[in-house]
């Protein structure tokens, strides 16, 4: 069956088929392509924030507790874990403030500050290369300290302000308190460190 053309009609060229048809195939593949990088990202961010809520929480620091080691603004790094050393810096709850302190001693320890601030564990002084000042700080309990069992003392590495387990206040914290062990700063960058 042959068609019949209207006279005057505009019928494009074989170049110009060719050209709209590879026009339309670009977009198909454009919408295709954005269609799935969109559902990659919102996977990566999914995962992300899977990550950091049951592995991985990132936190800021707020406050000078923790100087110098942290500053006040500074982006940190936490790993989930139930196994902490003296010396670890760890996050935990209290009163539903996320605080940040150093494990001092375990459960079962005994901890004894002098006048000048010189911590003793079990009868051997620590060796606190993160301190920028030795003090006794705010205390109100009486040393020699057991620590009572499945509980940690945590002190601040600014001694002269930090609000720690030195105070009745706040205590020795419970295993089940802590949150994580700070293991990176993250920002600013110019301070990128793992934290020892």
């Amino acid at each position: 069956m042959e068609q019949h053309i209207p006279e005057g009609a505009n019928i494009p060229s074989e170049e110009a088929v060719a050209a709209e048809r590879e026009r339309l195939q670009y977009q198909k593949r454009y919408r295709q392509t954005l269609r799935t990088t969109i559902y990659a990202l919102v996977v990566v961010a999914a995962a992300a924030v899977l990550l950091a809520t049951l592995f991985l929480p990132v936190l800021q620091v707020s406050g000078s507790s923790m100087e110098p080691t942290l500053e006040d603004g500074d982006i940190i790094l936490l790993v989930k874990t139930d196994s902490f050393d003296t010396g670890d810096l760890v996050g935990f709850y209290y009163q539903n403030k996320l605080l940040l302190k150093r494990v001092i001693a375990g459960p079962g320890d005994i901890v004894d500050i002098d006048d000048e601030g010189n911590v003793s564990v079990n009868g051997e002084v620590l060796d606190e290369p993160y301190l920028n000042s030795k003090a006794l700080g705010e205390t109100d309990i009486v040393y020699p300290y057991q620590v009572p069992e499945n509980r940690y003392f945590v002190m601040g590495d600014n001694r002269l302000t930090s609000i720690d387990s030195r105070s009745s206040a706040i205590g020795c914290i419970e295993e089940e308190q802590i949150v994580g062990r700070v293991i990176l700063r993250v920002l600013p960058l110019n301070r990128i460190a793992i934290i020892q």
